[in-house]
């Protein structure tokens, strides 16, 4: 009589590749991505057209420019255009992150994800890994509205697009890393609040209103501003090297702003990836580790 087999133990890559490729099944079978991803380049696209047209020598003739507003060098104002991914669309990889885990809570998926993998750590970072390949794909489809738009724009008022210069093409690259980090931040917020209605209020508040309320206010003392470099949308700049709000000073003096160093890139990066790690973490401790339904 024949020994009975025993049942076979699935590696730990293996078994993450698996949990990778069904978040992956999730993801696709769903028409959420692609509508996220049409109102982020749509979204982008006015903005950067918008930025280009402003920001031009013949924005600045009929008034479009702040009084007193210097003249920019045609790098800082290509920088300025292709940054709005990161300046008005990172709404975007947030609330799709969100969603990544909030989804699973409201629509009671989870309980089925965890009986095909009981290693919940494997499901969380099978999680993560997709949001942070998610939230570099939102990057190129925000870069095709800021570039595919903004370029065509500068070049129409006569402007230099500046696609070829460097400092521009380190700030696209940095873009996908940002937006990368800002997905992944997203999955951490949502796998904390489990809640998809919290987590997109939150989100929306926080990105349109609050964050940019505080760093406006933050500008006005040296103290405050000093702080402020730390907030997500800050960081990001640092981390990109270009901004709207981190610009406001240069676009138009009139606007109060401290004077305080910025971080460099690297740091805005790793403060951005030090929130992202530390909500995923505590999810992981909390909320991933109650009872499913």
């Amino acid at each position: 009589m024949s020994a009975p087999s025993r049942p076979t133990t699935v590696s730990l890559p293996a078994a993450l590749g698996r949990a990778i490729a069904s978040e992956l099944s999730k993801v696709f079978s769903l028409k959420a991505w692609w509508l996220l991803g049409l109102v982020l380049v749509i979204y982008v696209a006015v903005t950067a057209a918008g930025l280009a047209f402003f920001l031009s020598d013949l924005g600045a003739q009929l008034g479009a420019a702040g009084p007193g507003a210097p003249e920019l060098d045609p790098v800082v104002t290509a920088n300025l255009v292709y940054s709005s991914v990161t300046a008005v669309g990172l709404v975007i990889p947030l609330l799709f992150g969100a969603l990544l885990a909030t989804t699973e809570y409201r629509h009671r998926t989870l309980t089925p994800t965890v009986l095909a993998q009981p290693r919940r750590g494997i499901v969380l970072a099978a999680k993560a890994v997709v949001a942070l390949l998610m939230g570099a794909l939102y990057g190129i489809l925000g870069l095709i509205g800021s570039v595919g738009v903004g370029a065509p724009v500068l070049a129409a008022v006569g402007e230099q697009t500046a696609l070829d210069e460097p400092e521009v093409l380190v700030l696209l690259a940095r873009t996908l890393l940002a937006t990368a980090l800002w997905s992944l931040l997203g999955l951490g917020l949502g796998a904390l609040l489990t809640s998809q209605i919290a987590a997109i209020v939150i989100v929306l508040a926080f990105t349109q209103f609050v964050e940019p309320i505080l760093r406006l206010i933050a500008g006005i003392s040296e103290t405050t501003a000093a702080i402020a470099r730390f907030l997500p949308g800050a960081a990001t700049d640092a981390l990109v090297g270009a901004g709207i709000l981190s610009s406001l000073g240069a676009l138009d003096p009139s606007v109060p702003q401290a004077s305080t160093d910025a971080l460099l890139w690297w740091q805005g990066g790793l403060v951005l990836a030090g929130l992202a790690s530390a909500l995923v973490l505590a999810a992981a401790f909390t909320t991933l580790r109650r009872d499913v339904e």
